[in-house]
């Protein structure tokens, strides 16, 4: 899925390129590579020492009990979390080899680079076409034409072009809610991406719409790296590649457990706490 648009600098100052998608493909490469990354709000710390690289192309699912840290772990990954107050980092978090944490980043271009969908859809109060081309005006000025080939690439990556395609200047608001959230993604998806975060996408859905999200985030992996946290066992399972479970400790901050896999993970892990946890023996 291709719309041509600009490919923005990481690094505002130097003017260095994010890959190109000949990079991407390369899998000595990770998406993240995460080195000791301790997260904390304030003085509140979140999350310890955690190491991990994402690979590329792939769904990663992370799983854990409530207040483990994985929502703020992947908010972490595109530097969302800033947004909510003041935060400390320590440790490494490198997208595709550059470090999103150097003080030169742009971080309107990161978070282009690297989307987010959270639990509860979040459409603007706009109509369907607008609030896909929201981000893409953002940008820059296309055609009318280029525009609304965007806006309908990205709602066919979505699922979503047969059900809205005669109503796209229609509010978003009377959309379902799986529909809503399958909008939020493509208007996600319409400033193309190379990562999309998902924080429990499916939490809020009835079955058969969690079932469609499921569907697209399996056809979507073929060009994106998906990094999804959900407390669905099934779900993680059914959709991702690889699966990290988290937990904390004693001391009630989030730490990463084990990586690996997802039928390894779900079949036999060896950390006893990640076999638990699968187990619903705990969390």
């Amino acid at each position: 899925m291709s719309f041509d648009l600009p490919e923005p600098a990481l690094d505002a100052s130097t003017h260095q390129t994010l890959p190109t998608s000949q990079n991407v493909l390369q899998p000595l490469i990770p998406a993240f590579d995460v080195v000791g990354l301790t997260f904390a709000y304030g003085n509140h710390k979140v999350l310890e020492d955690v190491t991990i690289a994402i690979p590329p192309r792939q769904v990663t699912a992370i799983i854990g009990p409530s207040g483990c840290g994985k929502s703020t772990f992947i908010k972490a990954l595109n530097r969302i979390a800033e947004l909510e107050g003041k935060v400390q980092v320590k440790g490494r978090v490198e997208f595709f080899g550059q470090n999103i944490y150097h003080s030169r980043v742009n971080l309107n271009q990161l978070r282009r680079q690297i989307g987010m969908v959270f639990q509860k859809p979040n459409p603007f109060t706009m109509s369907i076409c607008e609030n896909v081309a929201y981000g893409v005006k953002l940008l820059g000025r296309p055609s009318r034409d280029k525009l609304d080939e965007i806006v309908e690439g990205a709602l066919r990556g979505a699922a979503l072009w047969d059900e809205v395609k005669d109503n796209l200047n229609k509010s978003a608001l009377g959309l379902s809610g799986g529909q809503q959230q399958r909008l939020c993604i493509a208007r996600a998806l319409a400033v193309q991406p190379k990562i999309l975060l998902m924080d429990e996408p499916c939490s809020a859905l009835d079955p058969i719409a969690t079932m469609k999200i499921e569907e697209l985030i399996s056809s979507l992996r073929q060009h994106l790296t998906i990094v999804i946290v959900t407390h669905n066992m099934q779900q993680a399972s059914r959709i991702s590649n690889s699966t990290a479970f988290f937990t904390t400790d004693e001391t009630r901050i989030g730490r990463l457990v084990e990586f690996g896999p997802t039928a390894r993970i779900f079949m036999e892990a060896s950390h006893p706490s990640t076999r638990d946890y699968i187990e619903g023996r705990f969390g």
